[in-house]
């Protein structure tokens, strides 16, 4: 026999917002999922790192969206099944993938992540695989 739990799933408060994941209704979403990603991520600090490590020609001045923003956005979306940059255009204002990215107002367009895609260069390949490298070998008590 299974035994349930009625104990909310409780993650970390962001931008003020109280998240906890429950089968008691409230606001919904379909993305609920992106907070275990954004949590995981959080604590390997992996888009942190990976985002210092990616330059960012754009006019800084002009910017509302930060390349960890960025970053944040169009993985976390990923996650759930939001592969196409045309999705972001509804999803910008999804309150779970805002919480998740750390903002409490609308995300990035398509148009400005199809931007910053178009920015990458091998190099940026070359360092996300370093960070992934040095996050599999940091999870071992020994160097594998």
């Amino acid at each position: 026999m299974t035994h349930g739990t009625r104990q909310p799933l409780r993650f970390s408060r962001r931008r003020g917002r109280k998240v906890e994941a429950s089968f008691q209704g409230g606001a919904i979403t379909g993305n609920g999922g992106v907070m275990l990603v954004s949590e995981q991520d959080r604590r390997l600090g992996l888009t942190t790192r990976i985002a210092r490590l990616l330059g960012d020609s754009r006019r800084q001045a002009s910017c509302r969206h930060s390349k960890l923003t960025l970053l944040r956005q169009r993985l976390h979306a990923l996650c759930p099944g939001h592969e196409d940059l045309n999705d972001h255009d509804e999803l910008r204002h999804d309150a779970a993938l805002q919480t998740a990215v750390g903002r409490d107002t609308a995300l990035a367009s398509a148009s400005t992540l199809c931007r910053f895609e178009s920015q990458a260069k091998c190099s940026w390949m070359v360092s996300i695989h370093q960070v992934l490298l040095e996050l599999f070998i940091k999870s071992f008590s020994a160097a594998p």
